[in-house]
């Protein structure tokens, strides 16, 4: 037994439902016993409920479809007075029966009206953790804000829902879930055509860039007779900034929010962006985000834009000045954040 138990509030009036969801109260006589024929044994509720669960499971076997060489389905059936118990039925009677085969199902019982709250049982059962693992992360994201309690063992996964089979897609979505659940993994050494990896896109970048060292920059930000203005860009976070100190006098503009401060034609450049010979020395921490950084610039159309090999560590490593407290970059930096 997987470890709630959910109590659901019943309601007179049925929805009807489409002709995949199955009631197996339909199949049950609600008596105590059915006798057989001959003076046989007398069968009790429990035997017919096993029975029916069976006889579902059967159905949802016929049903199934291929995804990869994995068995999957997707089974709605109305509600009764015990649904947790008697879907773990279906869906043990469905792993005995594909034992020897790769599967992956979705079991559900639909809500009986659309006057909210109603709760409905799902189960994900399958032949390994990973497939239902994987379906598990993904059914959260179909009905994020309509699971309400949720256990986990290893191969099988029950939920309580809020208004499940109310929706018009949530028999879709479940078919969904189960069917990219099951697809086999992608080899990560076989990327999609026209893929590129990140080494790669970092050393087109900096094919674009006419990088500069650490003393390069400096002579630059000193010399007076450059025509175009030369600023120093520090693109690093504030907690790598407060941790590993800074540059005083360079402007403190973060990664995310770059190009619409330089950018000539963005409503939300800075004062000085307003041209497009600007000379833009970006530094990151070690000088792999600031390469990405400026060929982004470039693309925008600021092609003075470049980058310092090896960034701060390099600058503050060739004994270059730095600002341990970084106050006098808090300044510029307020000039930046006013515009975030």
């Amino acid at each position: 037994m997987i470890g709630f138990r959910t109590s659901i509030p019943q309601s007179p009036s049925i929805r009807s439902r489409k002709s995949s969801t199955t009631s197996p109260a339909s199949a049950i006589n609600e008596g105590a016993l059915v006798r057989r024929h001959s003076g046989q044994a007398l069968r009790t509720l429990d035997d017919v409920r096993e029975q029916v669960a069976r006889e579902i499971a059967v159905h949802a076997i016929t049903k199934a479809q291929q995804q990869d060489g994995v068995r999957i389905g997707v089974r709605l059936i109305m509600p009764n007075n015990d649904n947790e118990d008697f879907v773990q039925q279906v869906a043990a009677s469905l792993q005995h029966q594909l034992l020897l085969h790769e599967h992956l199902f979705a079991v559900a019982t639909t809500a009986q009206s659309t006057k909210a709250p109603a709760y409905s049982t799902l189960l994900i059962c399958g032949s390994s953790q990973d497939y239902v693992q994987r379906a598990v992360l993904l059914a959260s994201s179909k009905f994020i804000g309509r699971i309400i309690t949720a256990s986990n063992e290893g191969k099988m996964w029950v939920a309580t829902v809020m208004d499940l089979g109310t929706y018009f897609y949530d028999e879709d979505a479940l078919w969904d879930v189960v069917r990219k659940a099951a697809r086999a993994p992608m080899d990560p050494l076989l990327p999609p055509p026209g893929a590129k990896g990140i080494d790669e896109i970092l050393a087109e970048a900096r094919a674009k860039l006419q990088r500069i060292s650490p003393a390069q920059a400096l002579e630059e930000l000193r010399e007076s007779q450059v025509g175009a203005p030369t600023f120093l860009v520090d693109i690093r976070p504030q907690e790598q900034r407060e941790r590993e100190g800074g540059i005083g006098g360079a402007l403190i503009i973060e990664r995310n929010v770059l190009e619409w401060r330089f950018d000539p034609r963005c409503a939300s450049r800075l004062a000085i962006a307003d041209r497009y010979d600007l000379r833009i020395i970006i530094f990151c921490q070690e000088g792999y985000t600031s390469s990405l950084a400026a060929y982004s610039l470039q693309q925008i159309g600021l092609l003075n834009t470049t980058d310092i090999i090896g960034g701060y560590e390099a600058w503050k490593n060739a004994g270059l000045p730095i600002d341990i407290d970084h106050r006098g970059s808090r300044s510029l930096a307020s000039l930046a954040g006013s515009l975030v």
